[in-house]
């Protein structure tokens, strides 16, 4: 519970269809990932609970999601889209918050969809929700792609 809320303060300062094999970084394809996937391959909190570090190489937007949720449903094929559009400088990761409620405390995940948007450098960025409707969504996540992934 400690490292939930320090982790948790660091970072608030600063599905139907998953393509690829669960846990692969295959490039242009959205990646489902377990708690012992991400500490590997985005963050491992557990030796490095007071500060982010990010392990991977390229930006990444990770989406806290359930397959019951109706807004997660409504931008999964939004996040499948922009992989494959930006494949190569990003990389587009699903945790599934009921198989994965460990992650899901950590991040402080109260409300799905929620997404964690994360530069190679500096901090990431939280936001929760969509808009209703797909071309809405997709406006916003390539602003946030541009905006905080590729520093555009």
């Amino acid at each position: 519970m400690k490292y939930s809320i320090l982790l948790s303060l660091v970072l608030f300062m600063a599905v139907f269809t998953i393509k690829g094999n669960p846990g692969s970084t295959e490039e242009g394809a959205v990646v489902k990932i377990t708690k012992a996937e991400f500490l590997k391959q985005i963050m491992d909190f557990e030796k490095n609970p007071k500060a982010w570090k990010y392990a991977g190489t390229l930006p990444c937007v990770i989406d806290f999601y359930a397959d019951w949720c109706a807004p997660c449903r409504l931008a999964s094929p939004v996040l499948e889209e922009l992989a494959k559009k930006y494949k190569g400088r990003i990389v587009v990761y699903k945790v599934n918050t009921d198989q994965e409620k460990e992650l899901a405390t950590v991040f402080n995940i109260t409300g799905i969809p929620a997404f964690l948007w994360v530069p190679v450098t500096g901090n990431p960025t939280m936001k929760s929700g969509v808009p209703n409707n797909p071309t809405a969504i997709k406006e916003q996540f390539e602003s946030m792609i541009n905006e905080v992934l590729l520093k555009k």
